[in-house]
């Protein structure tokens, strides 16, 4: 399949409906408004095609973008590729759910994550954040150091309150993802997120959100949960 074929067929899949639900959450055109469960056959035929992934992700169509992180070869990208990809993702549900999960199948995705919490920037500070939350859901313990994720939970305490926006929401996921995901600091998790407490988002043209990561954590524990590992990171 060629880029005018899978954007023919991205078209066909979309739903007004949910394109405003989409565009409430901060897309702009262009967009189609598809299912991400609806892009599903779609990828099953094409499989892996970076090439084709990066034509997609050009387009600027939000559902061409989110299809395009389905079907890249994150182990393909390269910093540089990723930094270009972010560049590019001028919402949350790009840089989170896009972006930030294309890395968290790359090699060198803590490299990158780790930059992008130090940028100082709200969306690939966001990315960052979320990228770990990502790989902490799916990867086994082993392969982090938990000094360093210990550090992280600390400038979570430190910082949330104050930080931009769409970090908090990440920052927040990341003490409840250590707490749900990550068996070595699950206590410390416990105490950072009830030291925290309830986190307000303010959003556009919404009521703020009320973030809480520790009611969250405790729901988990109570489900019996704790240590649970997602198989895959992408649809």
């Amino acid at each position: 399949m060629n880029l005018e074929s899978v954007m023919q067929q991205l078209e066909s899949l979309g739903k007004e409906r949910t394109k405003k639900i989409y565009i409430s959450n901060g897309a702009h055109e262009p967009l189609f408004g598809v299912a991400t469960g609806a892009m599903k056959p779609i990828a099953k035929k094409i499989g892996i095609d970076q090439a084709l992934a990066e034509e997609l992700y050009a387009t600027g169509n939000y559902d061409a973008m989110y299809f395009a992180g389905i079907i890249a070869d994150p182990k393909a990208m390269t910093a540089a590729d990723f930094d270009r990809w972010m560049d590019s993702a001028y919402f949350y549900m790009l840089s989170d759910y896009v972006v930030a999960v294309t890395l968290a199948e790359a090699d060198i995705a803590q490299e990158v994550a780790d930059k992008w919490i130090a940028s100082g920037e709200e969306l690939r500070m966001s990315a960052g954040w979320s990228c770990y939350c990502w790989l902490l859901g799916n990867r086994p313990d082993v392969e982090f150091s938990e000094d360093k994720l210990a550090g992280m939970l600390e400038t979570v305490k430190n910082t949330i309150h104050t930080a931009p926006e769409r970090t908090k929401s990440a920052m927040n996921t990341f003490m409840y993802t250590i707490g749900y995901s990550y068996l070595p600091l699950h206590e410390l998790a416990v105490e950072t997120a009830k030291a925290v407490g309830p986190v307000e988002m303010k959003r556009d043209n919404k009521k703020p959100a009320i973030l809480n990561a520790y009611e969250n954590i405790q729901k988990e524990i109570e489900r019996g949960r704790i240590g649970f590992k997602r198989k895959y990171v992408r649809c």
